[in-house]
C-alpha cells in the first residue's frame, strides 16, 4: 500500500545519467560549467549513492544547500560530497572548475591503504572551504595539479588509461586530506541526522569487508546492532534501494571489474567473489548485467 508523503531525494549516477562513453567507470571528470548547464545551474537537492564528489571551483560563486547546512562563498572553493549526502546548489553563469566523482570502494581502499594518517570522520561528513587564503600554498597549486592531470587523462583513451586515473586519483585525495586537515572545514557533525547515517556507511563499510564472504542480511543487521527491517528501511531512505541490492551491486561491480582488467577465467572469478558454484555465479552476473560474464568481457575487450 502507498501512502503519500515527502518523495525520496533523487539518486544521479552521473555515468548513466550524463556520460554514456563510459557509465560505470571508477572516476569520472567533467568540468563545473558543463555539468550546470546539463543539470542546470539551480540544482535541487540530489545525491550521488555510492560515489564520492569533489567540486573544486576556480572561478565565480555558488550558493549550496549541503546535508540540510547553507552556504555561499566565491571561488576558489572546495566542496567535498560523501556518499548519499544531499546537496543542492544555484550558481552563476560564469562560475566553473573542476568535479569528480568517484565510486566509493575506490575512496575506501587508498583510504585503508594508509592506515592512521586520517581520522575516519573525514570520509563521512562534507565539507565547505573557502580557499582565497591558501590559493597560493604548494599544497593548493599542487591539487590543482593533480586535477588537471586527471581532467587531460580522461579526455584520452589511451593504454594504461584506467591505472593513470586511478594514481592520479589517489593523488588529489592526498591532497584534498592535506587541506582538510590542515585547514579545517565549514561543516560539523550534525546528531540530528547522525544516527541513520551512521548505520548507513557502517553498512557500506561491512560489505566492503564482506561482501565476498556472502554474508546474511541478518549477519550484517546483527553487527550494526539493528534489526533486518530497520537496516532495510534506512537503505530504501538513504539509496533508494533494499538492503540486499547494496550487496550485490557491490559484488557486480567488483565483478565486471575483474572481467575488465584482468585475465583471470571467469570460473576463478566466480571462487575469488565468495560463489561456490560458477552456474551460479554466470546467472547472477547475466540476471544483473544483461549479458553472460564471457559476452561481458569479450565486449568489453572489443
Amino acid at each position: 500500500m502507498k501512502t503519500g508523503g515527502v518523495q525520496p531525494i533523487p539518486d544521479i549516477h552521473i555515468g548513466r545519467a550524463y556520460d554514456q562513453r563510459d557509465p560505470e567507470c571508477e572516476i569520472h571528470y567533467e568540468t563545473f560549467g558543463r555539468l550546470a548547464d546539463f543539470f542546470g545551474r539551480n540544482t535541487p537537492a540530489h545525491r550521488h549513492y555510492c560515489f564520492f564528489q569533489i567540486h573544486l571551483l576556480e572561478r565565480g560563486s555558488i550558493n549550496l544547500n549541503l546535508d540540510g547546512q547553507v552556504y555561499a562563498g566565491k571561488a576558489p572553493l572546495l566542496i567535498f560530497t560523501p556518499p548519499t549526502i544531499p546537496h543542492a546548489f544555484y550558481s552563476e553563469e560564469d562560475s566553473d572548475g573542476h568535479v569528480l566523482t568517484i565510486r566509493q570502494e575506490v575512496v575506501r581502499a587508498w583510504f585503508q591503504s594508509m592506515p592512521g594518517q586520517w581520522p575516519e570522520s573525514l570520509l563521512r561528513e562534507p565539507a565547505f572551504v573557502e580557499l582565497a587564503d591558501v590559493a597560493e600554498t604548494p599544497s593548493y597549486q599542487r591539487l590543482l595539479a593533480w586535477v588537471q592531470l586527471l581532467q587531460q587523462e580522461f579526455g584520452q583513451d589511451e593504454k594504461g588509461r584506467a591505472a593513470a586515473l586511478l594514481a592520479l586519483g589517489q593523488g588529489i585525495l592526498i591532497e584534498l586530506a592535506r587541506i582538510l586537515t590542515a585547514h579545517g572545514t565549514s561543516t560539523v557533525a550534525r546528531p540530528e541526522r547522525s544516527e541513520d547515517l551512521r548505520v548507513f556507511l557502517s553498512f557500506c563499510d561491512l560489505v566492503e569487508a564482506h561482501f565476498r564472504d556472502h554474508l546474511t542480511l541478518t549477519d550484517y543487521a546483527g553487527h550494526l546492532k539493528v534489526t533486518e527491517a530497520r537496516l532495510n528501511d534506512i537503505c530504501r531512505r538513504m539509496a533508494n534501494r533494499p538492503s540486499k541490492e547494496v550487496v550485490h551491486e557491490r559484488l557486480l561491480q567488483e565483478a565486471c571489474r575483474l572481467l575488465r582488467y584482468s585475465a583471470v577465467p571467469v570460473t576463478e572469478i566466480s571462487y575469488q567473489l565468495g560463489f561456490a558454484d560458477p552456474a551460479y555465479f554466470s546467472r547472477f552476473f547475466t540476471k544483473r548485467a544483461g549479458m553472460p560474464p564471457s559476452q561481458f568481457r569479450a565486449a568489453e575487450h572489443g
